[in-house]
């Protein structure tokens, strides 16, 4: 790896060529052995900022013309102040879900070794736990579950999109 010192002359010559507006990256094409970072380190390091400006960046450009537009505005209602109770709106409350019980008999319990395709696989409790063990129902035909596991696991689309709010208790 080279290392470059900065030489008088070049210190001067990248003055010269900052002042004059080129760019970081035309001084260092300019000056050679020198990378575009580099110069933006040297004109830093030597506080130099006040360039002249290029001539195409001296005058502003101009706009093109726009046709018109005829667009059509509609009016809408101004509401000012607080609007957090201006307005009531009627919400409609769905009626409370259906809870199903999850009392399994302990004849029907099973663990995971004796489950197979007849039996429902539903798990219940924490698996890490010794109190853990699957339904063991009668699974209905082609799926895993039960009949009251199947509707709590197979429920419609928009069912599960509209969750209802759970009130807040405070």
């Amino acid at each position: 790896m080279t290392v470059l010192t900065w030489s008088d002359d070049r210190v001067e010559q990248l003055k010269k060529l900052w002042e004059a507006g080129l760019s970081a990256s035309q001084i260092a094409a300019e000056l050679g052995n020198v990378t575009r970072n580099a110069v933006i380190g040297k004109v830093h390091r030597l506080g130099l900022s006040g360039r002249a400006k290029s001539p195409s960046s001296a005058a502003p450009r101009p706009r093109k013309a726009r046709p018109a537009q005829h667009m059509m505005r509609v009016s809408r209602p101004i509401a000012r102040g607080n609007t957090a109770l201006a307005q009531a709106f009627e919400v409609e409350v769905e009626a409370e879900p259906v809870t199903y019980d999850n009392v399994v008999p302990m004849s029907q319990r099973l663990s995971l070794l004796e489950l197979n395709e007849a039996t429902c696989h539903w798990p219940v409790g924490d698996p890490s736990s010794p109190d853990f063990f699957f339904c063991g129902g009668k699974a209905l035909s082609g799926l895993p579950y039960c009949a009251q596991h199947s509707r709590v696991a197979y429920q419609p689309a928009a069912d599960r999109r509209r969750a209802p709010a759970k009130p807040s208790t405070r």
